[in-house]
């Protein structure tokens, strides 16, 4: 979802507080646990709390052209949005984009606190794919980060949208494409393949 439909949330919080270690994502740290407690210590170390971050989500918007996307590609196909997010942090986005169905995380919160997160399983975005498949549905994915190429591994097809340089050289097995009409493009092909 984040740098793909929508911003990145994380950024978007240390854009706000001032906090430029918060820029860090996945496109940078492929541990996601050791990215999680990073962020989690930073957190702490600041007092920012769970309504703090909620509030300068509910100041994003989807990326340029994320919604007409996901409205043409849903014309198409069913979508799931597999993400690392958080429950916690989703809706305001979802909204805006029609509630797509959106397979994520969860942030354990204690009196507003962020204290810890909950993975839905490990390796969550691959699994999913791999229960698709066994379903005998055809996969197809698009990411942008180190997280999201077990996933993109697992499909049919994978796609690399606006990856950085680090992710495309480190998989070069994946098209790698920078627009949603290149991307679309590149679903409507696999469809038809």
């Amino acid at each position: 979802m984040e740098g793909v439909l929508t911003p990145e949330i994380w950024i978007a919080v240390a854009e706000k507080t001032g906090l430029p270690e918060l820029r860090r994502t996945t496109r940078d740290e492929p541990d996601y646990d050791k990215l999680m407690r990073y962020r989690l210590d930073i957190l702490d170390r600041h007092g920012i709390k769970l309504t703090d971050i909620q509030n300068v989500i509910g100041t994003l918007r989807p990326l340029p052209g994320g919604k007409a996307f996901l409205d043409e590609l849903r014309s198409l196909v069913q979508v799931v949005i597999l993400s690392d997010t958080f429950e916690q942090f989703a809706a305001p986005l979802l909204q805006q984009l029609n509630w797509p169905t959106l397979l994520c995380h969860r942030l354990v919160v204690e009196h507003d606190r962020i204290v810890d997160y909950k993975l839905r399983v490990p390796e969550q975005k691959q699994r999913a794919v791999a229960a698709f498949k066994l379903l005998n549905y055809h996969v197809i994915a698009a990411g942008d980060s180190f997280n999201d190429t077990a996933m993109l591994i697992e499909a049919h097809a994978g796609f690399l949208f606006h990856a950085p340089d680090n992710v495309k050289q480190q998989f070069p097995q994946f098209p790698a494409v920078d627009t949603y009409a290149d991307l679309l493009a590149q679903i409507k092909a696999s469809i038809a393949g």
